[in-house]
């Protein structure tokens, strides 16, 4: 069964324990040796694969760890970036050419010591 937006929460519930199941399985683990590996009581490990609410979402995440399904939750939730107008308007102006630096002009003797009403 596919996971779907028309599904129910208990149905959804009941769809995550089946697939914790089979992968509880497929490494040939028995539900005591995941409760231990992942910190939890068997009754913990049972209440998930039965879809039950009860559980809390800490130990899903304790058993998904000791599956190594931990990586696959970014594909449930993956992390909200800004789009490209955001991402352009973060960045500011872009630099469209290099001005060279100004040298400070030199100065002579006779401009060193020039004040107001000295124009002559």
């Amino acid at each position: 069964m596919k996971i779907d937006a028309q599904l129910t929460d208990e149905a959804l519930l009941k769809l995550l324990g089946q697939r914790l199941m089979q992968q509880r399985l497929s490494r040939h683990l028995t539900q005591q040796q995941l409760a231990e590996q992942a910190g939890l009581g068997l009754r913990t490990v049972q209440r998930l694969e039965q879809g039950e609410a009860a559980t809390q979402l800490s130990g899903f995440l304790r058993v998904c760890r000791v599956l190594g399904l931990l990586d696959r939750l970014e594909l449930l939730l993956p992390e909200v970036r800004p789009g490209p107008l955001a991402q352009l308007a973060q960045q500011g102006p872009q630099r469209q050419r290099v001005r060279k630096t100004k040298t400070p002009p030199r100065s002579t003797s006779k401009a060193a010591g020039w004040a107001w009403g000295d124009e002559t």
